[in-house]
């Protein structure tokens, strides 16, 4: 924000004594302070301004299915990531995720896993054609700027979870080939390419599945070169710390988070450590912070890990946990996974936009500007007060401006960085891809 100093008051105030003649020694009237502060209704303008102009990019949100869970949708039982909630939001694009959740490793889960990310594939396309007036599917970093620039809201398909290649890397080229540009090899739980930042719990002996592949197997780094070959962004958001270290040291490319939030503000292993953090800074990658309650709340204070404890001891759940909502996935009755997800939101209480701009704040200051982004994981148990689906985007950039980023500022954080990430990765893929194992 533009605020003028006393200093420079001063100062105009002298030169201006000069131009009449007076001498600078003889003693001037005080000069009164002034109140340069914008009022809200003039950063409310402002900020209207700024997201107006920016390309409001939303890094992940998940596609909605029959199966979806009503606690992960709007209170309309609608998706949060709509078209109409898009255009009301201002929305220029949105990367919707092909996206598994966890299994065994049998061909046959395997194979079931594909189905539902055919499915999901096949979800999206349909929505596109189905509301061609007002979103379409980009494919490039030209295309997702030109779609915005026409008034509609441009769909970048992401996959999520390595579990639905069946074991097979050139699995990968028929994603891309549908036109999938992002690629996240973990979801919950280890799986044959990569390790999770929340192993799968066996309820019936109480132990953690041990780390399978020391971050990337054999199959993972593979996994890795074929993105970077096709030109597709590695996206390393729920993959473990060596995983997360391991695909940075291994991509020529910028990776992202495209939904990862602090760990030293919300000490859940699902979020990024500090050497992470630095890690992405320093390959010129971009953390797009969610606006997810559980990952953005310092969840440690003595009331709240009462609080907590006594919610998962209802649920029969272990105390011994890496993060609030841990093990909702073993819970075998869906009616006892929903109380104990809405047990465990009243007892982390509401988060907000201010504390998930924190999160943005933590970041810029140790890696800077041009490494944040926003990804909502909408459809998946996001959403916090004043940021609960996408026609409430504008709520952030309010608060980014209150916070005193410029306008250049907030238009990296909303899709500049994302884009120029996509553009390095457009740029080195290469005319022959490598050998598959």
């Amino acid at each position: 924000m533009d605020v003028v100093s006393r200093r420079t008051l001063g100062k105009l105030a002298a030169t201006f004594a000069l131009a009449l003649g007076v001498s600078a020694c003889t003693p001037a009237a005080p000069v009164a302070a002034v109140d340069t502060a914008p009022s809200e209704a003039e950063l409310v303008e402002r900020a209207h301004e700024i997201h107006t102009a920016a390309l409001v990019l939303d890094a992940h949100a998940d596609i909605v299915m029959p199966t979806t869970a009503a606690n992960f949708l709007s209170a309309d039982g609608t998706s949060k990531v709509a078209p109409a909630k898009l255009k009301t939001g201002e929305v220029g694009a949105v990367v919707m995720a092909i996206a598994v959740g966890p299994g065994t490793r049998t061909p046959a889960a395997g194979a079931e896993a594909r189905a539902e990310a055919d499915a999901q594939l096949a979800a999206v396309l349909a929505l596109a054609a189905d509301n061609a007036d007002t979103v379409a599917i980009a494919k490039s970093a030209d295309e997702v700027e030109a779609i915005s620039a026409s008034g509609k809201t441009a769909i970048i398909l992401g996959f999520q979870n390595a579990r639905s290649l069946q074991g097979k890397v050139d699995a990968i080229d028929t994603f891309y080939n549908a036109g999938v540009r992002v690629f996240a090899l973990n979801h919950l739980a280890h799986n044959d390419f990569s390790d999770s930042s929340r192993p799968f719990h066996d309820p019936v002996t109480g132990k953690y599945e041990p780390d399978a592949n020391n971050g990337l197997s054999a199959l993972g780094l593979a996994a890795i070169d074929r993105i970077n070959a096709l030109g597709g962004v590695v996206d390393v958001s729920q993959a473990s710390k060596a995983s997360t270290l391991a695909s940075i040291a291994r991509s020529k490319t910028p990776v992202i988070a495209s939904h990862s939030n602090v760990r030293a503000i919300s000490n859940a292993t699902r979020n990024l450590s500090d050497d992470e953090i630095d890690a992405i800074g320093q390959n010129g990658g971009v953390i797009h912070v969610a606006p997810f309650s559980a990952y953005l709340i310092n969840f440690s204070t003595p009331e709240k890990l009462a609080a907590i404890d006594t919610a998962r001891k209802a649920a029969g759940l272990p105390a011994a946990y890496s993060y609030p909502y841990e093990l909702y996935w073993e819970l075998p009755d869906p009616a006892a996974r929903t109380a104990f997800t809405a047990s465990i939101r009243e007892a982390l209480g509401p988060a907000t936009v201010d504390i998930m701009i924190d999160h943005i704040d933590y970041i810029v200051k140790r890696i800077g500007i041009d490494h944040v982004g926003i990804g909502t994981d909408f459809n998946h148990g996001s959403g916090i007060e004043g940021y609960d689906d996408a026609s409430q985007s504008f709520a952030v950039t309010l608060g980014l401006v209150r916070r005193g980023y410029s306008a250049d500022d907030i238009a990296k954080i909303w899709g500049g960085n994302f884009l120029r990430v996509l553009r390095a990765a457009e740029a080195a893929k290469t005319p022959t891809t490598p050998a598959l194992p």
